[in-house]
């Protein structure tokens, strides 16, 4: 196995690659090679030298890494490898190339899946660990508070900054429009914002606890009735948001962990998207 850059006539092997080695459940299954096509062509054009994919001797596709850099922090947008390719030191190949584009950046994050494998590969990398949870279930919409503060938005660029003071680099406004654009924007004044699905958190960004737990209700509230949602990646010290989850009815789980190195923010009140870290 060999990692070699990531080429636009790769997406398409990419992005099924990258399918396999993600799995969701059958009835999401043509929306997610969809999503994964249009996630992986727009960051091969933007960071076309963290963009690679991992190739067996016959020249096929078996596996994808993106990195990006965003305002000085790097991060791990994507690695995943064909599950019956695995082993073979096809993810190692890319995370060595992947973090090539992380020399000059302050910082560095990763989002692992519980795979023990994945997690003994990004801690060898030199990453320190944060153990997460995650909270999924029904929502109990009597629970919502009334009066809510955060608002929906179309001003992409005024709220992404906000990630500047919380996790040491402002989120990319272009990233968010193509990468999420069945997805709604949410904002808390100046203090914050979330993007999610169905009220399913994608990201959220605060400058203080009280504007996380509104933005994070203003999710829950705008979910369809009877909804399943869903936080992920939580870390130690986010306490707003498990009691905001457990008063909202859901249910606390272990997650995979956030791997972390270098100069960053606090990195909370925050909930990270998986894509753009």
């Amino acid at each position: 196995m060999i990692a070699r850059p990531l080429l636009p006539e790769d997406v398409p092997a990419a992005a099924a690659a990258a399918v396999a080695a993600l799995p969701a459940p059958p009835d999401q299954a043509r929306g997610r090679v969809d999503y994964m096509e249009r996630r992986i062509a727009h960051l091969q054009r933007t960071d076309p030298d963290g963009a690679q994919v991992a190739v067996d001797e016959d020249g096929n596709v078996v596996g994808v890494g993106l990195a990006i850099v965003r305002d000085g922090v790097w991060g791990l947008s994507l690695l995943g490898v064909l599950p019956d390719r695995h082993a073979r030191g096809a993810g190692r190949a890319m995370l060595r190339a992947c973090l090539q584009t992380a020399v000059d950046a302050r910082g560095a994050l990763i989002l692992s899946s519980t795979d023990p494998k994945a997690m003994r590969l990004y801690a060898r990398a030199g990453f320190r660990l944060l153990p997460c949870v995650a909270l999924a279930g029904i929502l109990d919409r009597d629970r919502i508070p009334l009066g809510l503060a955060s608002v929906p938005s179309d001003d992409i660029e005024r709220a992404v900054t906000v990630g500047r003071a919380v996790r040491g680099g402002a989120y990319s406004a272009e990233d968010l429009r193509v990468l999420r654009p069945d997805s709604a924007l949410l904002v808390c004044g100046d203090r914050g914002f979330a993007v999610h699905s169905d009220g399913t958190v994608k990201l959220l960004c605060a400058t203080d606890e009280e504007a996380a737990t509104d933005l994070l209700w203003s999710c829950f509230a705008a979910a369809t009735p009877g909804a399943t949602v869903g936080v992920d990646f939580l870390t130690a010290g986010q306490d707003w948001a498990i009691q905001t989850g457990l008063e909202a009815g859901l249910l606390l789980s272990p997650d995979g962990p956030v791997f972390a190195r270098g100069e960053l923010g606090p990195l909370r009140p925050w909930v990270p998207s998986g894509a753009l870290l």
